[in-house]
């Protein structure tokens, strides 16, 4: 569904991959073969919660990530520990840098704005069969964004989970420009539906300065380049971009990000969730995010003028 910075960088599978396959035909071959017996029996752990581990969380190197924008987490609502919670993150941008930084890592102050829940972001499903970046994914507490992951989070890990779903996806990365606040949602109501079976409340979350980050090349819809990102994505589950950001244009760009959690909306519990259901409450969560945008689009460096688009 998405990639985030540093951690989901396609270079990194890719260094992965190829480490790997060169040890293979080197003298420490033993070493990936039991790697790779040890793999088999630990295939399912992504989607039972992973390594359950903070470490990687609390490395001092995401605070110099924070400084770098930086990045700010604003609390408008307190979060009941007793509950469990499914926060829907927009914009999905190039890299997800605002969620990664709030929801990912320490540096934002998470545990300490909301104490007793726990922020877990689910991320591309298929970027846990690859070796050794998966287990790096799994230290710092990060989940795949699949039935069996999210059905585990919200029933089997008791009470104080928040689970971060960047809903937008691929398709919302492709959308993603400087000056353009525009997210996918009018179509996306698979975690609503899980928010019901789970009667996990839904909290819209908006990262505002998530688009100012990197220039991207926009294809018109009926290119030949917007086409190949589209059969890329239906591949791989997540579309190249062409972007620069500054110096050897790879970095993003020095803008604040300021990630807005919004206030919960109660959601019943309701094992079989009929359409009308899912609806009632997709159409609540689309007001409600239009209107934490509004209401915090002046004080996060936008002006009256700006509007939210929801596609």
């Amino acid at each position: 569904m998405d990639l985030t910075w540093l951690d989901y960088h396609p270079s990194a599978g890719v260094a992965c991959i190829i480490l790997m396959v060169y040890l293979m035909f080197t003298s420490l071959w033993p070493l990936p073969t039991l790697y790779f017996i040890w793999l088999v029996n630990d295939w399912k752990t992504p989607e039972r919660g992973g390594r359950g581990t903070t470490f990687v969380r609390k490395w001092k190197v995401w605070e110099q990530f924070r400084e770098y924008f930086p990045v700010k987490l604003v609390k408008t609502a307190d979060l009941n520990p007793n509950k469990n919670y499914i926060f829907g993150s927009h914009p999905h941008g190039i890299m997800c840098v605002g969620a990664f930084a709030c929801f990912s890592t320490e540096s934002c102050g998470f545990a300490e704005m909301f104490p007793g829940v726990k922020s877990t972001l689910v991320i591309l499903a298929g970027l846990f069969k690859i070796p050794l970046l998966r287990e790096y994914l799994m230290c710092a507490g990060l989940c795949p964004v699949s039935k069996p992951s999210l059905v585990h989070l919200l029933s089997k890990s008791g009470k104080g989970n928040a689970v971060v779903i960047v809903v937008g996806g691929a398709a919302e990365s492709l959308a993603s420009s400087p000056g353009i606040n525009r997210v996918v949602m009018k179509q996306r109501k698979g975690f609503v539906r899980t928010a019901l079976e789970h009667g996990a409340d839904l909290v819209p979350v908006y990262s505002f300065g998530e688009n100012e980050l990197f220039q991207q090349v926009i294809f018109s819809e009926d290119s030949l380049g917007r086409r190949l990102q589209g059969l890329f994505k239906s591949i791989m589950g997540f579309a190249p971009c062409l972007f620069v950001g500054e110096r050897v244009a790879l970095l993003p760009y020095r803008k604040p990000v300021t990630t807005v959690v919004g206030s919960p909306i109660s959601v019943p519990k309701c094992v079989t969730p009929t359409e009308k259901q899912v609806d009632h409450y997709h159409g609540l969560y689309m007001e409600a995010l239009s209107k934490l945008f509004h209401e915090h689009k002046v004080s996060c460096g936008l002006s009256e003028s700006h509007k939210l688009e929801i596609i």
